[in-house]
């Protein structure tokens, strides 16, 4: 793109309608000098970019991030502007320094301060769900610390009704509803007789078996969790390795968490088994041990006969079951192969399920 003199916003109108460049214009007025120059990068798809500014031969930097449901916007606002402040942990994310919304209110835009490249997460060793990602101890240390204060300071706190209403539920019986939403689901698909559902009939008489499996499970899954999985608290729900950034200013390691998409309420189990199934299986025990050390020093401990296992499985199989529910809805929606071909690969994803902590450091999951 050509930057224009006149009129230094130039590009930044590529991302998006004018609430968002005004919103921009005030954000950069209000730091005071002249903006001489705006450059843009993409990071994430089309839906995250970030955004350098020349103020008066200084540079500046923003992340701008679009959100195309206003009700994901609206939580990961929440978390930044009230939720977090409220516990004390303000600094546990990037400041939301500005909001702009198309006038229909179906896409939102949010401008964030830029924590530069510093993703926990610095390689990618595999290419299926469970990719498995390497970063030095001492950044995972800073991460794994973090995580455990949000937990700890959470727990309890009166905000989790809120943090329930505008997110997700992750409580005990997130795991029941979301095996049987999938078997309403697979029987809804299987029960029509065109040509496009008959010809995956045999897949989706597997999953539908595989979810009454566990549906008969639930109770002691669900009993494992509420008498094993702590406190319930906020909890981030996608902690990706990519999700949690570590930088290094002056000396000190600071963490924080970005995109809170799925923010909710629960286990920390189910928060802890996403975030140790990226890491390489030697490292998920000594990971585990900081963090209960971590929460400990906040007084919280758990159970020494806890089954990590078990829960950790209980939280994977509910969010494939979710997935099952959605790619199911997704087919009976648009009844085409490619709608059946994602169920095909969510029975994939079971199928290389796995204890995420070796199994002879723990009890085996048997039910």
């Amino acid at each position: 793109m050509t930057d224009k003199q006149d009129d230094p916003l130039e590009n930044a109108r590529d991302l998006g309608p004018p609430e968002l460049v005004e919103t921009l214009d005030e954000l950069l007025r209000g730091a005071g000098g002249a903006t001489s120059r705006v450059s843009t990068e993409k990071l994430s798809g089309s839906r995250v970019h970030r955004l350098r500014v020349d103020v008066d031969h200084h540079a500046r930097s923003f992340i701008v991030k679009r959100f195309s449901r206003a009700h994901i916007a609206q939580r990961n606002q929440m978390v930044a502007t009230r939720w977090l402040p409220a516990a004390g942990l303000a600094d546990s994310v990037p400041a939301l320094l500005g909001v702009a919304a198309e006038r229909n209110g179906r896409r939102v835009w949010h401008i964030y301060e830029d924590l530069g490249d510093c993703m926990l997460a610095c390689r990618d060793a595999g290419k299926d769900r469970r990719r498995i990602f390497r970063s030095d101890p001492e950044r995972i240390e800073s991460a794994v610390a973090l995580i455990a204060r949000i937990h700890a300071l959470f727990a309890g706190h009166p905000l989790l009704a809120e943090c329930r209403l505008y997110g997700d539920d992750f409580g005990s019986q997130f795991f029941v509803s979301a095996v049987n939403d999938a078997i309403r689901c697979l029987v809804a698909l299987l029960a029509r007789k065109d040509e496009g559902a008959s010809a995956w009939t045999d897949l989706l008489c597997r999953l539908l078996a595989k979810m009454h499996e566990l549906r008969r499970q639930q109770a002691e899954r669900v009993n494992a969790v509420e008498r094993f999985g702590g406190p319930e608290t906020l909890l981030h729900g996608d902690l990706w390795p990519i999700n949690v950034m570590v930088s290094a200013d002056g000396g000190t390691r600071q963490a924080r968490l970005i995109d809170w998409d799925h923010v909710g309420v629960g286990s920390v189990t189910y928060d802890l088994s996403t975030f140790l199934t990226h890491f390489p299986r030697e490292d998920r025990q000594w990971i585990l041990d900081l963090y209960l050390r971590c929460m400990s020093a906040f007084g919280i401990r758990f159970d020494p006969d806890t089954d990590w296992n078990l829960l950790f499985d209980t939280a994977e199989q509910s969010r494939l079951a979710v997935a099952i529910a959605w790619e199911a809805l997704s087919a009976l929606d648009h009844p085409a192969d490619w709608a059946y071909e994602e169920l095909a690969l969510v029975e994939q994803w079971f199928e290389l399920l796995e204890p995420i902590l070796p199994v002879a450091a723990v009890t085996e999951v048997r039910l």
